[in-house]
């Protein structure tokens, strides 16, 4: 039998200037190294077929499927604050869009596949370790149930690319409900071309925001929509501890889902100025500066609605810094909210910001691991907390917080195994801890051994779950096991 893709193509039937039709480039021998059956089922399409050597040929890239119009997409940006006019897929080719079982329209993309006309002198390809790090990355983050790409599969195309050095080459199938990103209106808005912009617009309201089709001002109402996804969204990403890394507005996602998991990490230790990137000298991207970077990138989108929003430029400047003014509110609403849950409190007091924001401040001054920390907590509601004291390295920091943490939980009717419930529920015990994603990279490529990627990708599967039989998994980096810095993978 061959492999189907039922494919759409609603993107590519827009105007030629919104991309480049380019096929990816063969390789020359291709071996699947994972695939997700779980969604490729969602997808409605066959894991049977898609792990045969055909399947593996058209997740690599060598052949490409019936109904596949294969495109690289347009897209300018803000790249660490500095505007380039052009960027695009470099490196990634669009295959077209499937309706899942859902009713959900999604695109299927292959990153690594080969040059494209926005390449930059680039080869297109993408390494092994890149590769691999957005599988577990994506995969986890879909599993703590914050909204992001997802990763159908990972093949190894048998050629090398050069980068330091001679590595493994590797594709990554990447999913999402769409790949348009502020850069994409940033594209047409720095030609001039207001009839593209009001074009994309259309679109994406089409696709993403359906409910605004007959708004009375749909543009205005898709800004704040948007504002709205990406206040929230980041609030989730400071919740687990998760650095991004490249906040760039080429990275980010009009959908509302977490997108391009380059120099991404998730903190052990709590730091509010935690920066991973290799590419991040000055901190722009750190933990605690995502929330302001957020609002910055949906700045530069509503410059670029402007046109759409009033002929005169005062009004329409007006409008959206209107919208954009509920940033912050939905924000903070989403995070402290979120904060309350991880510290098991079931409604809202005076007080309650200042007591979460104590423990913060003790856990940063005492080198407390952020997870850990959290999960713990919640086993600290039914017990003395004496496994949360470990983790800091002046137990009576906690001590004193935990006293008045009782008494603020003892105003509230659940029972002490009703709050660790909860709390488990919110608190993972199991995130990507950047130690095992470098260990898993280097089994894969220096032996060509993927028991430890397929482990940890189990492991973080259940991210609430105890697991006991993978309880080191847990365990934060030794000294000689700490990773300082992460890198982009291009």
């Amino acid at each position: 039998m061959t492999v189907h893709f039922p494919f759409q193509n609603s993107y590519s039937a827009l105007p030629d200037s919104f991309f480049a039709r380019v096929a990816p480039t063969p390789v020359s021998a291709p071996r699947l190294i994972k695939l997700n059956r779980a969604l490729a089922v969602q997808l409605g399409l066959d894991p049977d077929l898609l792990e045969t050597p055909e399947g593996a040929e058209i997740l690599a890239g060598k052949t490409v499927p019936a109904g596949a119009d294969p495109i690289a997409m347009a897209y300018a940006g803000h790249q660490f604050g500095h505007f380039v006019p052009q960027l695009g897929d470099g490196r990634a080719i669009l295959l077209g869009e499937v309706i899942d079982r859902d009713g959900v329209r999604r695109d299927i993309q292959l990153k690594g596949s080969g040059p494209t006309p926005f390449s930059r002198r680039g080869d297109g390809r993408a390494a092994l370790g890149p590769v691999l790090r957005e599988y577990i990355v994506s995969e986890a983050m879909f599993a703590l149930g914050i909204p992001t790409t997802r990763s159908l599969a990972a093949v190894v195309t048998g050629e090398h690319v050069i980068r330091e050095t001679a590595l493994p080459g590797a594709v990554l199938t990447r999913v999402a409900s769409s790949h348009i990103r502020v850069g994409t209106f940033q594209f047409f808005a720095v030609r001039r071309d207001t009839d593209a912009i009001r074009r994309l617009a259309d679109h994406v309201i089409a696709r993403h925001y359906p409910d605004l089709l007959h708004a009375e001002r749909p543009y205005h109402a898709l800004l704040a929509a948007i504002v709205a996804r990406q206040a929230e969204l980041i609030a989730r990403w400071l919740l687990v501890g998760f650095i991004h890394g490249v906040m760039n507005t080429d990275n980010s996602s009009i959908s509302g889902e977490t997108i391009d998991y380059g120099p991404c990490a998730f903190m052990d230790a709590y730091n509010p100025a935690q920066v991973f990137s290799s590419i991040d000298e000055m901190g722009r991207y750190a933990y605690a500066n995502q929330p302001r970077i957020g609002l910055w990138n949906l700045t530069r989108l509503a410059e670029c609605l402007l046109p759409l929003f009033s002929d005169d430029q005062e009004k329409a400047v007006a409008e959206a810094q209107d919208i954009l003014g509920a940033f912050s509110e939905t924000f903070s609403a989403a995070y402290q909210a979120g904060l309350r849950s991880k510290v098991g409190l079931f409604t809202a007091r005076d007080g309650d910001e200042a007591l979460i924001q104590d423990l913060l401040d003790a856990m940063a001054k005492n080198q407390a691991d952020f997870t850990l920390t959290f999960r713990k907590l919640g086993d600290a509601a039914a017990d003395d907390g004496a496994d949360l004291r470990a983790q800091f390295m002046e137990p009576a920091a906690f001590d004193e917080w935990a006293g008045r943490w009782r008494a603020r939980i003892a105003l509230e009717p659940q029972t002490p195994a009703e709050r660790r419930a909860a709390m488990h529920a919110v608190n993972p015990i199991f995130i990507p801890r950047n130690h095992r994603v470098e260990a898993v990279i280097q089994a894969a490529v220096n032996d060509d051994n993927y028991a430890p990627f397929e482990e940890l990708v189990k492991v973080l599967a259940k991210p609430y779950e105890d697991q006991p039989d993978y309880a080191a998994y847990a365990d934060p980096p030794l000294p000689d096991q700490l990773v300082l810095q992460t890198f982009c993978g291009t």
